[in-house]
């Protein structure tokens, strides 16, 4: 597997918003978002390469019920399939935390997906990936299947007030998407940002029958690798 870093937190988002997991974090990405916290694990991909086994290995050892198979975009690489099925034959709480534009029969826990919004793309100075992230950007057959295959959230990045609509639509699309499963995100890196955001955000998430996700582990360590 090609693996940027794997560490030990606290999971600052979602469902299990405080459960101490273990990390997990592939290389590799098909989707360029210009907002990307990781750029290291997809603008400009770094990383080492680690049999699962290893990986499996290193779960064990950490003692962490919770483990976090995220990215870049985990579900791009085929060994976590194995990695997955093992690690929750073994007892662990697997989430994988994908954008959901690519399937593969994993084993999963809580599938995360963070369906990208048109406010992902990067500007049109980088027209090779501007073309690519928005041409793949939304896998409706992808996201029916996740959503129907596993218990699952979904997380939207709200940039800016107008971001809301594009929600709703994109819901929409989809079907029938119980309003409890939809959890709507600040875009940002810093404190000052997301707690500025959040003022409007959090009573529209009410409004909307949606849930807040703030992003406790910026709260908590800001916006550094392996935290």
């Amino acid at each position: 597997m090609r693996i940027a870093e794997l560490f030990d937190s606290i999971q600052g988002e979602g469902l299990y918003t405080g459960e101490r997991s273990l990390f997990v974090r592939t290389t590799g990405c098909n989707l360029r978002c210009w907002f990307c916290d990781t750029p290291y694990t997809s603008w400009q991909p770094e990383g080492f390469l680690l049999p699962w086994q290893d990986v499996l290995t290193k779960a064990h050892e950490c003692g962490v019920k919770h483990v976090v198979l995220t990215g870049g975009e985990p579900l791009l690489q085929p060994d976590i399939v194995p990695l997955s099925q093992a690690l929750r034959e073994a007892g662990h709480i697997v989430t994988i935390e994908t954008a959901g534009t690519v399937y593969r029969p994993v084993a999963a826990d809580l599938m995360s997906i963070s369906p990208k919004l048109s406010n992902s793309a990067p500007d049109e100075t980088n027209p090779r990936w501007h073309a690519r992230h928005l041409r793949d950007q939304f896998r409706p057959d992808v996201l029916r299947r996740l959503i129907a295959e596993f218990p699952y959230q979904l997380k939207f990045v709200i940039d800016t007030r107008a971001d809301l609509d594009e929600v709703r639509r994109y819901l929409d699309e989809l079907g029938t998407i119980p309003g409890e499963h939809v959890w709507l995100m600040p875009q940002g890196v810093t404190q000052d940002t997301l707690a500025a955001k959040a003022e409007w955000l959090m009573p529209a998430a009410e409004r909307l029958g949606y849930r807040f996700c703030p992003r406790h582990h910026i709260a908590l360590f800001g916006n550094r690798r392996g935290t």
